[in-house]
């Protein structure tokens, strides 16, 4: 959620200047296949706060709301080229706006494929109590 609003927020400002051409080196970039195979384990820049993490149904909503505003936005881009607007990712390289929204669900098909790890690894007795 905090990543998606993140992106979501610098590619409104982004938008609001006019569209720079990418140079060509910087067309080369980290596929997003990397992101969700995990096999770079990353730690997240942004350090976990105890005050984000709450109860399942409220995180649920939140993460309902960000994704209706990330939506919100590509419905009201659909008529411009978002080619042209770039940002840098720290490891990933140089990111065109509709490669950040891949980035979003390769992001979350990361977290989908960590906490099924992490569910794998419980013991039976816990994950039983889970469903």
């Amino acid at each position: 959620m905090i990543i998606e609003r993140r992106i979501i927020s610098r590619a409104d400002h982004l938008l609001e200047e006019p569209a720079k051409p990418r140079p060509f080196l910087k067309r080369f970039h980290v596929p997003m296949v990397v992101v969700e195979a995990r096999l770079f384990r990353r730690i997240s820049p942004i350090p976990v706060d105890s005050e984000t993490i709450r109860e399942k149904e409220e995180m649920l909503s939140e993460l309902r709301e960000v994704r209706e505003c990330t939506l919100a936005f590509i419905e009201e881009t659909r008529g411009r080229n978002l080619s042209q607007y770039c940002m840098a990712h720290p490891f990933l390289g140089t990111l065109t706006a509709y490669e950040w929204f891949q980035f979003i669900a390769s992001h979350e098909i990361r977290h989908t494929k960590q906490m099924a790890e992490i569910a794998a690894a419980l013991p039976k007795n816990i994950t039983k109590l889970q469903k």
